[in-house]
């Protein structure tokens, strides 16, 4: 029978399609990190290394090389770096990301014919088999591989030419072997030789490069008109300038403010949310916008920019940093409703309507909406306000509420901004459904509140922190545990005493990379509205003036941890984390370390905040290769002794009335 070749143009289509697929004949599957199918991107920091994995294979067995390409997404040449088999046809490779920036990266992979070549010949030659063909098949490779000089560097190249010369000039078959037979030689192959069918993934992925500060930082959170010391007093930026040495005191590295805007005067609530205000109550700093200026303005008691930038500045002199409240919503009398109504949902009758989040009512917030004549000037307008704040010098934003604002916008909004100061940190204040909360993290958003203030059993913990450990969500989601917010009075720190507060700040600082507390957690303040998770007289509603020495505060407790965290590499990391067995369900013991084993942390607390808790512990002796019967050094963090446990299982008591927590740290066999 005879076959015609094709012709005619769906045919000449047909032949470049099928030219193009025969190019592409090794699998690369499996990637990883990849999220949802590449839309999304991963989270990384400066002096990260980024892991790339993938399932390479081909067909026959034949040998194979793989690299992962990267580059900067504002340069055009690509760099590359050969990825490792590792085993079931997955292979590995890593890169260095030293700016915080975007990166992109993909995967390339190719038949390596001399490492076949190679592998085939050592077979044949071991089995007693004539090798004459095959040694002139590898003369052929190496000497296209000179001629085509097609990759690698220039010193690689002469070094090539140099091994061919001496392969021509070899006295025998069996020398000639020998030097095709050695690593170098493969070496060298591999790095210049021309890459048969060579495949390019068909994607090409980015990782989003952050500074250190966006996956390690403790937070602050104060309300700046309530500093003055006096609740007769508003305060205002100076007052904060001198708190600013007991904050850095304690050792958070970020002071984070509720809004500092003008307050709306309309509908302004009264002390614990009254509908109506007394004369003198300051009202809601969530309240936005008066007569006096909206999101742009600074609140008149507060002061002027002039004392903002000092502020900022002298925060900073204390190894501080600002942080600033992004709440989108605006007081009935905020400037932006008479100059755009079209930004407003407005009711048949005329009026407004106001916030809610039933069975909550915010009858003094109304809200904007984001489409119909409000886009895109109102999206612009609120980027606007972000980067107007940026350009006062701040670069970190706790955002109010995102998930009731479109995804679009945010995604928008954020790289829109960190176009221009790539530094600046977003931080989620979203309490609602996990897959909203990782939407809003996949979009941009560089740190997340969580569910921390709600899980608190052992149980409870060790599935949530493994979730956000060992799932895929760690490639994107940054969690930020809060132990309390204005918002949230939790309700087992209602009557948990002294040791609930000092458990609860022990676990967020050593849990999570990223904490915070709102000032007041310190003095174990946790009084109530009955029945509710708010707070008595929130400061929300009226200027607060506390004692900062009050009795049974936990405020050397903080400045321990806080201490700690800053000493040891191993709670500078998140994903280092291992609960170990401790059998008591009160007790939840974990430990972090870091890779090279010379920060090896463990803690325990107990969760039984009323009554002593003991309990037998597995000490992690097998992270050092050691037997169960081994000894290894320990050092009590708190009291700085050191000492010896020997053999795997030891005992802990605690007493809640004493301290509910224990840290060491195991000194490595031959460590200090």
């Amino acid at each position: 029978m005879k076959f015609e070749t094709a012709s005619g143009p769906k045919d000449a289509a047909s032949r470049e399609a099928l030219y193009d697929l025969a190019q592409s004949r090794v699998a690369i599957e499996g990637v990883w990190p990849e999220i949802d199918c590449g839309r999304f991107e991963v989270k990384r920091v400066v002096g990260d290394e980024l892991t790339v994995g993938a399932d390479i294979f081909v067909d026959g067995h034949d040998k194979l090389d793989a690299a992962v390409l990267f580059r900067r997404a504002a340069d055009n040449e690509w760099s590359e770096v050969r990825m490792d088999f590792v085993e079931n046809d997955r292979w590995r490779g890593s890169f260095s990301l030293t700016e915080n920036t975007r990166y992109l990266y993909t995967i390339i992979a190719w038949r390596d014919l001399f490492a076949t070549w190679r592998d085939e010949v050592e077979k044949k030659r071991a089995a007693g088999q004539s090798l004459s063909t095959e040694i002139e098949e590898g003369r052929i490779l190496i000497e296209d591989a000179v001629q085509a000089a097609a990759h690698g560097t220039e010193p690689e190249r002469t070094a090539l030419r140099a091994l061919h010369g001496y392969i021509e000039e070899a006295a025998s078959e069996a020398d000639r072997l020998d030097l095709m037979l050695t690593d170098r030689a493969v070496d060298l192959m591999s790095k210049v030789a021309r890459r048969t069918h060579l495949t390019r993934y068909e994607k090409t992925l980015s990782v989003w490069v952050d500074r250190p500060k966006a996956a390690f930082s403790a937070w602050y959170e104060m309300f700046p008109r309530s500093q003055s010391g006096d609740p007769q007093r508003h305060g205002t930026f100076d007052d904060v300038i001198a708190r600013l040495p007991y904050v850095r005191d304690l050792g958070f590295d970020v002071l984070y403010f509720t809004p500092i805007h003008p307050i709306g005067k309309m509908d302004r609530k009264g002390r614990n949310n009254a509908l109506e205000a007394e004369p003198g109550d300051p009202g809601s700093p969530y309240a936005i916008g008066s007569e006096e200026g909206g999101h742009d303005a600074i609140h008149p008691e507060l002061g002027t920019f002039a004392d903002f930038h000092r502020l900022v500045k002298a925060a900073e002199q204390h190894g501080l940093e600002i942080a600033l409240d992004i709440a989108i919503q605006c007081a009935p009398d905020h400037p932006w409703i008479t100059e755009h109504p079209e930004w407003f949902d407005w009711r048949p009758d005329g009026t407004l309507k106001h916030a809610e989040n039933p069975p909550k009512k915010y009858e003094d917030i109304v809200n904007v909406h984001f489409y119909r004549e409000a886009l895109p000037s109102l999206w612009f307008a609120l980027r606007d306000v972000v980067l107007f704040w940026a350009g006062h010098g701040v670069r970190i934003f706790r955002v109010d509420n995102p998930h009731t604002k479109p995804y679009p916008f945010w995604e928008w909004l954020i790289e829109d901004v960190r176009a221009r100061y790539p530094e600046t940190i977003f931080l989620s204040e979203a309490f609602t459904r996990p897959k909203v909360m990782k939407r809003l993290a996949k979009l941009g958003f560089n740190q997340s509140y969580t569910y921390y203030t709600w899980r608190n059993t052992k149980a409870e913990l060790t599935d949530y922190l493994t979730e956000l450990t060992r799932s895929e969500s760690r490639e994107y989601f940054r969690p930020n545990f809060f132990t309390n917010t204005p918002d949230i009075n939790p309700i087992p720190l209602q009557t948990s005493g002294r040791p609930g507060y000092q458990a609860r700040l022990i676990l967020a600082a050593t849990l999570a990379c990223n904490y915070g507390i709102y000032n007041g957690f310190e003095l174990c303040e946790g009084t109530p509205i009955p029945g509710e998770e708010e707070y008595l007289h929130s400061e929300k509603y009226e200027i607060r003036a506390w004692d900062w020495d009050r009795p049974g505060n936990i405020k050397d407790d903080i400045r321990f941890i806080n201490r700690l965290r800053r000493e040891h590499p191993a709670l500078q990391q998140f994903l280092n984390l291992n609960f170990y067995n401790a059998w008591n369900d009160n007790i939840i013991y974990y430990g972090k370390m870091t890779d090279d084993l010379r920060d090896v942390l463990l803690f325990a607390v107990n969760l039984d905040f009323c009554h002593p808790q003991g309990a037998h512990f597995e000490v992690p002796l097998w992270e050092f290769g050691l037997p169960d019967d081994a000894s290894v050094g320990v050092e009590d963090l708190i009291t700085g002794e050191r000492f010896t446990w020997t053999g795997k299982v030891q005992h802990i008591h605690l007493d809640p009335n004493v301290r509910p927590y224990a840290a060491w740290r195991l000194l490595p066999p031959g460590g200090a």
